[in-house]
């Protein structure tokens, strides 16, 4: 009898550990096979998780095989996306309103960067060739965005907190960064907004920050975003991305001045900067607003890029973050 009953102890142990094993496997955000994964991303801080997740072999623990695709600009992305030829990517809401305004395309699941007071995303810089040192000089001047992106919003946002009407502001699309870089540096386009580090070398070289996004955090911030099919047929893979970037994350904040060679090598962090560039913390998990979003869907409906009342659950979901 007692060997009966010890049996039957242990036979009861092993069989609790054998469903903690399944409850345990079926909660962890660990792809059960490899996936692959191509993520665009743009020459800009918003991408250093990506590399420092590959480099630190994040998306192998994680069973991943991520495919890093650099893009020059927002444009080139989004005929990716069309093509299917990418799965995720960094975006913004501007562009996911865009993408499905008719069909759930491209789904928001993280913010990959967003203002704070003291750290800017983006920066309204004037060329030193253009005499230009404040805000109020901005009035009427072309400035240099990419269209349809979260620069375009932003730039309206801000001059409009600015005392702004509309005539006051003049945009020109410039949708690739190089290219921008180049117009203002060489005095042929006065003033662009652009990301981090750009804005900082340019600075670096001359031209005046004339108006930072750290003053308006609220407007400015980007995302990781991937096409709803994938996200349909890859669910445990996409959970198990933003487990590797949230780690990432984690690990650039801990010492971020450790990561500027990585910046570096990727041609984020152009090296004039290197040594004389903070890098930033990084947001942590989370995703924009209900607010957020209402506001940039109100401003492209104000600007007729769309007409559709396009609901926050169709681009937004928080279901993968860890």
């Amino acid at each position: 009898m007692i060997k009966n009953s010890r049996f039957s102890q242990w036979s009861k142990f092993v069989l609790l550990l054998f469903v903690l094993s399944i409850f345990l496997t079926s909660c962890s955000p660990i792809a059960t096979e490899k996936i692959t994964i191509k993520f665009a991303v743009l020459p800009i801080l918003d991408s250093l998780p990506m590399y420092v997740a590959q480099q630190e072999g994040l998306f192998d623990k994680y069973n991943l095989d991520v495919k890093l695709v650099p893009v020059s600009s927002g444009p080139e992305r989004d005929q990716l996306v069309a093509a299917n030829q990418i799965d995720g990517m960094i975006n913004e809401v501007l562009t996911t309103i865009l993408n499905n305004r008719t069909n759930k395309n491209v789904v928001i699941v993280r913010f990959a960067r967003a203002a704070t007071a003291d750290t800017p995303l983006f920066s309204i810089v004037a060329s030193a060739k253009s005499g230009i040192t404040s805000v109020d000089q901005l009035k009427g001047i072309k400035i240099g965005i990419s269209e349809g992106t979260v620069i375009a919003y932003l730039t309206d946002r801000m001059l409009q907190e600015e005392g702004f009407a509309p005539d006051d502001i003049v945009t020109v699309a410039v949708p690739k960064i190089p290219d921008r870089v180049t117009l203002i540096s060489n005095g042929e386009l006065d003033a662009g907004t652009m990301p981090e580090p750009v804005a900082s070398l340019l600075a670096l070289q001359g031209a005046t920050v004339v108006l930072a996004d750290n003053k308006y955090p609220e407007y400015s911030h980007s995302a990781i975003a991937f096409r709803n099919a994938y996200i349909e047929s890859n669910p445990e893979a996409v959970k198990a991305f933003l487990a590797a970037i949230e780690e990432a994350v984690e690990t650039i904040n801990a010492d971020p001045t450790k990561w500027e060679a990585t910046l570096v090598e990727n041609n984020i962090l152009p090296a004039p900067l290197q040594g004389k560039f903070q890098v930033p913390l990084f947001v942590t998990a989370g995703v924009p607003s209900p607010e957020q979003y209402a506001d940039v869907l109100a401003w492209a409906q104000e600007k007729d890029l769309i007409s559709e009342d396009v609901p926050y659950e169709q681009c937004i979901s928080s279901d993968f973050l860890p």
